[in-house]
């Protein structure tokens, strides 16, 4: 694996129409227990399937600090963002009048180094802590189950 660092830039957003191509940035959280990755899985607020904390871009923020800002207000906790993206998966986002929306989200590791009990949306949401191959499982996006999969934290130190 290659991995290509760059210098992120905050971000100026413009507006888009809703059927145009989104993006969104999330944070896969994880912590080493006992030499093993876990990954910190949320529910999501509609449907309760597992997911993993991802949100809009943030007008003056770079990707990786949005979605560590995401990591807090769905799942409640603190830790470091790394700057590089671990990869892209998409998805149809779900819209009101049974309308949806285009999404590509991409995907910063975020190594947890506290789990909150107080967040903004703590009782919206469960989350919990399981192994990186359960979390694989648990995940219905085929995308970003593929990229828990394969993820190997040395990579974003």
């Amino acid at each position: 694996m290659t991995v290509i660092k760059t210098k992120l830039k905050p971000l100026r957003l413009d507006i888009v129409h809703k059927h145009d191509v989104r993006t969104q940035f999330g944070a896969l959280c994880y912590r080493i227990q006992n030499n093993k990755i876990e990954i910190l899985l949320i529910t999501s607020r509609g449907t309760g399937r597992w997911i993993i904390p991802k949100g809009w871009p943030m007008d003056g923020e770079t990707p990786a600090n949005a979605a560590a800002t995401e990591a807090f207000e769905e799942a409640g906790v603190e830790g470091k963002p790394s700057n590089v993206c671990l990869g892209i998966y998409s998805y149809m986002k779900s819209l009101p009048k049974n309308d949806s929306m285009p999404c590509v989200v991409a995907v910063f590791p975020f190594r947890v180094k506290k789990l909150l009990k107080n967040f903004p949306e703590a009782g919206q949401r469960k989350r919990k802590w399981v192994s990186q191959k359960k979390a694989a499982a648990l995940i219905s996006d085929p995308e970003l189950a593929q990229l828990i999969g394969n993820f190997n934290p040395k990579f974003f130190k």
